[in-house]
């Protein structure tokens, strides 16, 4: 995972200005890149508000608003043609030869869901999105996976 986190965090360094980490006028180190991404990741992976970042990484909120936006453009355009695409018919066919290999034959990935947790459901919607079973708002996320977890 760490691996992944560096990758991503040189890649991006690389190609965006904002995310080095640079100098100012009175000769203070600015916030680090690995800093920029992880305030990122944070508040996509456990829905931190941007001021909240403030708590933990001591980055303001308007700051982690930015790294946020320059970010996922960054994503975009570095990863787009590789990873955010649709499959080509070479990647159907071997997926449909991996799956025939396996005793899967015809099958392109195999579809799998969850329900996720909205701790911050508006009041207004929780009649739609409340599981019987548990009594909490859900998100259903639904997704099909390739043998190489392309999904």
């Amino acid at each position: 995972m760490r691996q992944n986190v560096t990758y991503i965090v040189g890649d991006l360094s690389s190609s965006d200005n904002y995310f080095t980490q640079r100098v100012d006028a009175p000769n203070k180190e600015g916030i680090s890149p690995l800093a920029k991404c992880t305030t990122v990741m944070r508040m996509l992976a456990y829905g931190v508000a941007a001021d909240a970042i403030d708590e933990y990484i001591k980055i303001g909120g308007t700051t982690a608003l930015e790294c946020l936006r320059r970010f996922y453009k960054g994503i975009i355009r570095l990863y787009e043609q590789e990873y955010l695409r649709a499959p080509t018919q070479d990647d159907l066919q071997k997926n449909l030869h991996v799956s025939e290999m396996r005793g899967f034959p015809g099958m392109i990935g195999s579809i799998d869901c969850m329900h996720w947790e909205w701790k911050n459901c508006p009041t207004a919607w929780e009649g739609q999105y409340t599981r019987g079973d548990k009594r909490t708002t859900t998100v259903i996320l639904e997704a099909v996976a390739s043998h190489d977890l392309w999904i």
